[in-house]
């Protein structure tokens, strides 16, 4: 271990964890710090979030055996037979380096795509340097404005104008937005709760339930972003489609099959059915950007104080265990929740 590192003896430090020990079971355990051999730096987290998608299928213990490697997230430790400790949304201000780190410095705040800690020990590529108009807090949406963007680039949408988006979570919201901030166009979102229509509205967007579009006389969509995860929205997509329009499906389903219908217009529309997901960068792209780039475009798109719609009142690291069953209910209606940690 390099001399270089200063105040934190690194061969002793501990930290704390939250792990997920079985299906709906969690808790925050110490656990050595994670040391690596060279280009070290040492972060204090001072919040991270939880999005209700991917991380509510690990808390069920419903991750499918055959994606068990490509759902590994970055710094995970263990697997998804229990126990793991997962989570891709940390913000912290770095606290030591050791001397070859060359792009990161004491007292920068980061995003990291790592697991819920308090203390962590990383590479210098791994740290995601915030810009200065993005507060620590809102930063922890880093991981699903990435989602996002990389939707609407999958998305290719040349002189399109009529967009949808099925799915008012966390997601479905920042795509809507990124969607709007990058065309100029407002897409219309679509859920079955009403009450999604209030943050919409915090957002500059309207948002319809499904009966109120189909009750509407708005055109057919060209593009249109399934975020629902379930079969009924991605079928609306299908039946709300112009002509070759492209259907971008961003869910994730994990074990549940979804059964649609691709009869009636489907072929003689020469529709597109096209999956988006951010392990790899959307086609369009490339060759232009590499993933730190996609990350800065990511969160310059988050600097806009009306994102913090989508945070729900913070949770005290500590105290994250005993919420979990609420955050992850069937009945929730939380967004991205916001964990603070004592380095705040």
């Amino acid at each position: 271990m390099s001399e270089q590192l200063l105040q934190i003896n690194v061969t002793n430090a501990r930290a704390n964890r939250l792990i997920y020990n079985a299906a709906s079971n969690a808790a925050i355990e110490e656990c050595q710090l994670v040391v690596l051999k060279d280009k070290n730096v040492i972060i204090r987290t001072l919040y991270s979030g939880i999005s209700r998608g991917t991380e509510s299928l690990v808390y069920h213990g419903k991750v499918p055996l055959s994606e068990e490697i490509r759902m590994r997230c970055p710094h995970q430790t263990g697997d998804f037979t229990f126990p793991v400790s997962y989570g891709y949304a940390c913000v912290g201000k770095v606290i030591e380096t050791q001397s070859d780190v060359k792009h990161v410095k004491k007292d920068d705040i980061v995003f990291i795509l790592h697991p819920h800690q308090d203390l962590i020990c990383v590479s210098e590529e791994a740290c995601n340097l915030l810009p200065e108009t993005l507060p620590p807090s809102r930063a922890v949406l880093s991981a699903n404005m990435e989602t996002a963007l990389n939707a609407v680039w999958d998305a290719e949408l040349g002189s399109t104008q009529n967009y949808m988006v099925i799915g008012a979570g966390v997601v479905g919201l920042l795509t809507a937005f990124c969607l709007r901030q990058i065309s100029g166009h407002s897409p219309i979102l679509i859920d079955t709760n009403p009450e999604k229509k209030k943050t919409a509205q915090k957002l500059g967007l309207s948002c319809l339930t499904p009966n109120e579009f189909s009750a509407s006389d708005l055109p057919e969509m060209d593009r249109i972003f399934n975020t629902s995860a379930s079969a009924a929205g991605l079928q609306l997509a299908i039946n709300s489609a112009a002509f070759e329009a492209k259907i971008l499906e961003i869910s994730w389903y994990g074990e549940k099959a979804v059964t649609i219908n691709l009869g009636g217009a489907f072929h003689s529309k020469r529709l597109q059915i096209i999956s988006s997901q951010v392990g790899h960068i959307a086609p369009a792209k490339r060759n232009t950007h590499k993933f730190s780039d996609r990350m800065q475009e990511a969160m310059a798109l988050l600097s806009d104080p009306v994102l913090d719609a989508l945070l729900e009142p913070e949770i005290m690291f500590e105290e994250l265990p005993n919420h979990l069953h609420d955050i992850f209910s069937k009945n929730s209606s939380a967004l991205c929740q916001l964990i603070k940690y004592n380095n705040t």
